[in-house]
């Protein structure tokens, strides 16, 4: 299996009328449905590094809610403040030990608006009875329990203010069962089995994460933040996808690498950092920037120097020439269309018209970038005729800062 592919596996959850009401996420890796993992940590992490991160949240859950599994150091850390309250429904694992700091943690997440289920349930109330006053779902495994077992269980759940699903629903007369019983919502085999998401992975260096991290629980400046996610790529693209897709910012569109770690804000962006490092594979061979990555950050860094260099054009644009740069190659690197990237990464007007169609200001400049790469003297020349305050020595001492700059990414410095 490519090392870049991702999998994410997603099950509906319906209502009584049979309408489509939520997905649950599901930890999976590779395109078989099911997957076995011993360590709930990680599945989940990876679910929602997946989801709101890597696909993006449209991509994935369109206008409905996720419910996301969660074990224990999940529910404490407070890592899934990140996640949007009205978009997720938090769901407690059946393997989690009730105790009280848990139950008192469940209760601080129903406090910030979270919603929150108890997955698997199939009895046992003495055990469950502070966890039932909090939940808001209550997810009841009916392929565990007999007709009569299920009635009994379903009637004492009526204590609790809770919304029922039955999951693990196979049959036809376990559908008319729990629709007699009043249960509210429905997910199991018998409406659809999980489909498996796949998406192409961005290389994140381990090593970067944890220098980021480092920087910002040391509360180091922004320009030194920005300097490590500009020599890493992946990172400023699912910075800037996650900042957007989780709607921290409402309805103001992020269209920089400094107005999204701004936004977001230090412990938001440290709980951002702490989860792609509960993600990591154990190990990765990815301890460089790829050639192609080097090529975009080159790009980027070079549109960067050219702004810089000809500031009558538009000072206001240097971040948003280093986010072309890179993107220019994003196709490529991931193996899909660039419009349909695009749809997951929200990009300011001026990005987008540049990098679908080179119009405008930064448009010129990629095309200027792409220009020099190909050696197009002629080609060059033309330009530059219509690029008022810049000339042919200027972007060859940018293309050579840019070629500098790249060159320390690939050794490491």
């Amino acid at each position: 299996m490519p090392s870049n592919e991702l999998f994410l596996g997603r099950q509906p959850i319906l209502d009584r009328d049979q309408n489509l009401a939520a997905f649950e996420l599901l930890f999976r890796s590779s395109h078989v449905n099911g997957a076995q993992i011993d360590d709930d940590l990680l599945a989940s992490a990876t679910v929602i590094n997946h989801a709101f991160s890597e696909l993006g949240v449209e991509t994935v859950l369109g206008r409905h809610k996720g419910f996301i599994n969660l074990s224990a150091p999940l529910i404490m850390s407070d890592v899934i403040e990140l996640l949007p309250r009205d978009r997720v429904v938090l769901e407690l694992l059946e393997t989690v030990e009730i105790t009280e700091p848990l139950v008192k943690r469940l209760r601080e997440l129903r406090q910030m608006g979270f919603r929150l289920a108890l997955d698997d349930y199939v009895g046992d109330e003495a055990l469950y009875a502070e966890v039932l006053d909090i939940v808001d779902i209550v997810k009841v495994d009916v392929r565990e329990l007999e007709p009569a077992r299920l009635e009994s269980v379903t009637a004492r759940l009526r204590r609790w203010p809770v919304q029922l699903l039955a999951e693990k629903v196979d049959t036809r007369e376990q559908v008319d069962r729990c629709l007699a019983f009043g249960y509210e919502l429905f997910q199991g085999y018998y409406f659809a089995r999980p489909t498996v998401l796949t998406g192409k992975r961005l290389s994140h260096a381990d090593t970067a994460i944890v220098r980021l991290l480092g920087l910002v629980i040391a509360d180091a400046d922004l320009p030194a933040l920005e300097v490590v996610f500009k020599q890493n790529p992946d990172l400023t693209i699912n910075l800037l996808r996650m900042v957007n897709s989780v709607g921290i910012a409402g309805r103001r569109r992020i269209e920089s690498l400094a107005q999204a770690v701004v936004v977001l804000g230090r412990s938001q962006l440290q709980r951002w950092l702490q989860l792609l490092l509960f993600s990591l594979p154990s190990s990765s061979d990815a301890r460089y920037p790829s050639p192609l990555m080097v090529l975009a950050a080159t790009r980027g860094r070079m549109m960067e120097l050219l702004l810089e260099a000809n500031p009558g054009d538009s000072t206001d644009l240097e971040d948003q020439a280093f986010l072309t740069g890179i993107l220019s190659l994003v196709s490529a690197l991931l193996g899909l269309p660039l419009s349909e990237i695009l749809t997951t990464l929200p990009v300011p007007d001026e990005v987008r018209a540049a990098l679908m169609d080179r119009e405008g200001i930064l448009g010129e400049y990629l095309r200027l970038v792409e220009l020099v790469e190909q050696t197009d003297a002629d080609g060059i020349s033309t330009l530059l005729a219509r690029t008022p305050g810049l000339d042919a020595p200027a972007v060859n001492d940018a293309f050579l800062k840019a070629i500098e700059w790249a060159n320390a990414l690939t050794s490491g410095a």
